[in-house]
């Protein structure tokens, strides 16, 4: 039997410097779209920005108080344009579980993903296990179902959240 190669989730503990995390996905952001031959414009670049200030999955209206707050009046069909956008060059993932986005940490690469969403602090961990993707395929194609895409969602407790004294 082989080993499977799974993609280890990564919850950030006090010692992660978020500024350099934000600075490298935004560095393979524009390497990302050069290769696929479109634009990251600023704005573009701003919205994907801003959903990675965090390890949280961010709201679309979230995003737009945000642009609002700094760029005057952005519509909501603009962010949404924007998210779709991003979603196509595999640099955000949505959560549809929070109706919300994420930033992908491996967005050179086509992949099916499952994320770790934390119910204590809020923080999402996307891990990607080859194994997982084809044994939820093989489940739907033998059943007869024509799978068009898979997205698993786990909610839990981080590693830090689940070190925490439970309040009774």
């Amino acid at each position: 039997m082989s080993a499977q190669k799974v993609d280890r989730p990564t919850f950030h503990e006090g010692g992660h410097e978020h500024q350099g995390c934000i600075e490298a996905a935004l560095a393979r952001a524009e390497v990302v779209c050069r290769e696929r031959g479109a634009r990251l414009t600023p704005l573009r670049r701003r919205v994907l920005e801003l959903v990675w200030r965090s390890h949280r999955a961010v709201k679309a209206y979230d995003l737009l108080a945000a642009l609002g707050d700094e760029e005057g009046a952005a519509k909501p069909p603009t962010v949404y344009r924007t998210l779709e956008f991003l979603m196509d060059m595999g640099l955000v993932h949505r959560i549809d579980s929070l109706n919300a986005f994420i930033g992908c940490p491996q967005p050179d690469r086509r992949h099916s993903a499952q994320f770790l969403i934390c119910g204590g602090c809020g923080e999402v961990s996307e891990m990607s296990a080859a194994s997982i993707d084809r044994a939820v395929a093989d489940q739907a194609t033998g059943s007869g179902f024509a799978l068009s895409r898979q997205i698993i969602e786990l909610h839990g407790k981080c590693p830090q959240c689940a070190a925490l004294p439970q309040s009774s």
